[in-house]
């Protein structure tokens, strides 16, 4: 028998792929559909983002430097310092990325020995799928810490056993938080980094939905140092440019150096006409706030309803995703189920491990007039 990777035999199907199927069945059965299971926004990407795209293509396209351009370099670390006083060396401390999902697969691979003792990946309860997915590919074991509704989900890592910190070789925390909206003060990041250098771990922080918030700025792991650590960013939500696969890693420098040369050899380098892009929209805040006014609109509208319906929204004010408590005697998939059948893709908070059951997902991306159509749904059904 040929060698196989043994992940491959305990991968079920990506959950947004199966929500996508039950949307396409419900389709095929007449019902119209609005979509709030994917977090995928449909606003149009900003004018100078597609400007500077089409400005940067050549007329031939060779083969990009995996290590980025050094203007998307500097615009990456001149975005970090306006936002979050945090001062980067471009050269040093700063990689493009192809999305988060590329940065989350390589860093599995890089810091995760299939064959050694530390192989432990600490992965929040609920939280996004590919952590583990990735973890699983490189060889690592993922082992589940909880977030609780009562603390914020925000985690007590005092409470993670001092045997597991020993085996550990990444912490990834996520703020804002996906799927609960939920925001994490400065002093978490402070402590996972002392936990970090007393115990020999690298802390992932992936801040994707950082520029999406309702009341005050996020605050980022950066602002607590660099040393053991590593952010992910992206373009994806900020900028509505998920099709454009472009976001970044930064952090610790040896660590930055060790992806700047294992990544050419993954034959996984940005266009550069995608980072001209990527370039601008780092350098321009004044799309992010409509952004931000757009899905403002949106959460109140459908907050209103829920509220009105006594359907308790968790989490907190950031990120595009509302975190709603399902109906008492139903589950996080049969409440998806039913209301899929008037229309509305929710994602069951289960999709985000054992900790999201009870709960569903909705995300903001449907325009206005049908996240009003949505909510006049919602006032009927519930």
């Amino acid at each position: 028998m040929r060698p196989r990777n043994p992940a491959f035999h305990t991968l079920a199907t990506y959950p947004f792929v199966r929500l996508e199927e039950a949307k396409r069945a419900a389709a095929a059965r007449g019902v119209r559909i609005i979509d709030f299971g994917m977090g995928d926004p449909q606003e149009r990407t900003p004018a100078l983002v597609r400007q500077a795209l089409l400005g940067g293509l050549p007329e031939r396209a060779g083969y990009p430097p995996a290590a980025g351009t050094p203007v998307l370099r500097r615009a990456i670390a001149g975005w970090i310092r306006r936002r979050f006083d945090a001062d980067l060396d471009p050269e040093l401390h700063v990689l493009p990325s192809n999305g988060s999902k590329e940065a989350i697969y390589l860093l599995h691979q890089a810091l995760i020995d299939a064959r050694g003792d530390r192989r432990v990946v600490l992965i929040p309860d609920p939280a996004y799928p590919v952590y583990e997915i990735g973890t699983r590919f490189a060889g690592g074991v993922a082992e589940r810490y909880p977030l609780r509704v009562e603390d914020g989900f925000v985690p007590d890592l005092d409470a993670i056993p001092r045997e597991t910190l020993e085996r550990t070789a990444l912490l990834w925390l996520n703020y804002p938080h996906n799927p609960t909206g939920a925001v994490a003060p400065l002093d978490l990041y402070r402590k996972a980094l002392r936990l970090a250098k007393e115990h020999g771990f690298w802390v992932a922080s992936d801040e994707a939905y950082s520029e999406l918030w309702f009341d005050a700025p996020p605050a980022s792991a950066l602002q607590a140092g660099v040393e053991g650590l590593v952010v992910l960013n992206t373009l994806s939500k900020r900028s509505a440019m998920t099709g454009y696969r472009s976001g970044f890693i930064a952090g610790d420098p040896d660590l930055i150096s060790m992806l700047r040369t294992v990544r050419p050899s993954q034959g996984v380098a940005t266009p550069l006409f995608i980072q001209s892009a990527a370039a601008a929209a780092w350098g321009d805040e004044s799309h992010v706030a409509e952004q931000r006014d757009l899905y403002r609109a949106k959460r109140e509208v459908l907050l209103s309803v829920l509220a009105r319906k006594g359907l308790r929204v968790a989490g907190g004010a950031a990120t595009f995703y509302l975190w709603a408590r399902v109906p008492a005697g139903l589950t996080s998939e049969s409440f998806a189920s039913r209301m899929l059948e008037h229309g509305l893709v929710l994602t069951p908070g289960n999709y985000f491990g054992a900790g999201g059951e009870g709960y569903v997902r909705m995300a903001l991306v449907p325009t206005l007039e049908l996240c009003l159509e949505a909510a006049a749904i919602l006032e009927r059904v519930l």
